[in-house]
């Protein structure tokens, strides 16, 4: 490294902006294939790990971990489930994953994810700027871009051959593409979800996705101490009116089915309430940058889709760097968008979906309450229906 005009240069293949699950699995993939890269993250080590988000990994996704040499642990804590319930009318039905697809999913926190990533690029000498400041990306339409930033109160100029911006919604990746290229879709979502944390033992070994008229309910388990589950609520409340005993009596009432059932109760530790959105940035590439993960597209989590949308994204993104370095070759790069985006919109049309038949709308109709009823009792009850939900909860395969 040398100094010019006080600002730190470097060079590496491929800049990577955003130490999330994506950044992390495209700098692993490429390592694999020792091709170089540099993350660099605008948070600290200890924020980026403690982020808590949905943990359901597609099969693609645990076997891409377990390709990449970082998947012990997942399949050591991991849970492997074979299906899930849909609840609905105080019925309760299983959705089969494994009679239906011959695929399970596996519930592993995404926090976790994080950490045995890290660790282990890491430990293999990848390097990983964490709390940086002040990033923005430079001539990504010629073929010499390179990164500017603050690391450790000095100035650094990172040249690279390829950009690959994995840093979220709000990261800078995005903006660097001009505003006339950009082509994107949003569609934001009248309700919110109140997620908590809780010491308790599990309510059940599945998830739980309900359908009540007084609004979806979801459970799920972190481990055999400490459950997950959710609630729908308006965007807008206040998480200090929902006290520990609302919390509790609305699961009851959501979740209830004619036998009796209901969840085990414990402390709660944590709760918060997020918004709920589609996104996509059809515009995944301009020149050579490179949009992954959530950089590019945003989904609601009734799907189950977002790490693992962003492991789909990076496989093939790798895959064509890969075969730019080896070879020459550029179609995999020409391509990355359009073969990327087919599955980005088969995602959000699944999770615009459950979305849609789990949820109560506000000002929802007698009729379109007894639209989504019928429609789950043809998904519960029409094997092609099962099927087809089973197909696209499991993962639809990496391209």
């Amino acid at each position: 490294m040398t100094q010019i005009s006080h600002t730190q240069v470097a060079h590496t293949q491929v800049a990577i902006i955003g130490a999330g699950p994506a950044g992390l699995l495209l700098s692993h993939i490429l390592f694999q294939a020792g091709v170089d890269s540099v993350i660099l993250e605008t948070r600290s080590r200890e924020a980026v790990e403690s982020t808590i988000r949905a943990g359901v990994l597609e099969q693609g996704t645990v076997e891409l971990m377990r390709s990449l040499g970082v998947g012990a642990r997942m399949d050591k804590e991991g849970a492997c489930h074979e299906g899930f319930e849909l609840r609905f009318a105080g019925r309760s039905v299983r959705i089969d994953l494994s009679a239906l697809t011959g695929k399970t999913i596996t519930v592993y926190p995404q926090h976790e994810v994080i950490k045995d990533l890290i660790a282990a690029r890491l430990a293999h000498g990848g390097a990983i700027h964490f709390e940086v400041s002040a990033t923005e990306i430079h001539d990504i339409s010629g073929d010499t871009p390179y990164v500017t930033y603050r690391h450790r109160e000095e100035n650094h100029q990172l040249q690279c051959d390829f950009i690959a911006g994995c840093d979220g919604f709000h990261g800078v990746a995005r903006r660097a593409i001009p505003a006339a290229k950009l082509r994107s879709y949003e569609h934001v979502y009248p309700f919110g979800w109140l997620g908590i944390l809780c010491h308790a033992a599990p309510s059940s070994h599945e998830l739980i996705y309900a359908q009540h008229e007084q609004g979806f309910a979801l459970v799920s388990t972190r481990s055999p101490e400490v459950q997950r589950m959710y609630l729908q609520c308006d965007p807008h409340d206040d998480i200090n009116t929902w006290s520990d005993d609302r919390i509790w009596a609305s699961l009851r009432e959501r979740l209830a089915t004619h036998d009796g059932w209901e969840p085990k109760p414990g402390p709660i530790f944590q709760k918060n309430i997020v918004a709920m959105r589609s996104f996509v940035c059809e515009t995944m590439q301009h020149g050579r940058l490179f949009l992954a993960g959530d950089a590019a597209h945003i989904v609601p989590p009734t799907g189950a889709k977002g790490l693992n949308l962003a492991a789909g994204d990076v496989s093939l993104l790798g895959r064509g760097i890969i075969a730019f370095y080896k070879g020459g070759a550029t179609q995999a790069l020409s391509s990355y968008s359009e073969v990327a985006l087919r599955r980005v919109w088969q995602a959000q049309r699944f999770s615009w979906w459950m979305t849609s038949m789990m949820h109560r709308f506000p000002n929802a109709d007698a009729f379109q309450q007894r639209m989504q009823i019928a429609e789950l009792d043809t998904v519960s009850s029409s094997r092609a229906a099962s099927q087809a939900l089973a197909e696209q909860y499991v993962g639809l395969p990496f391209a």
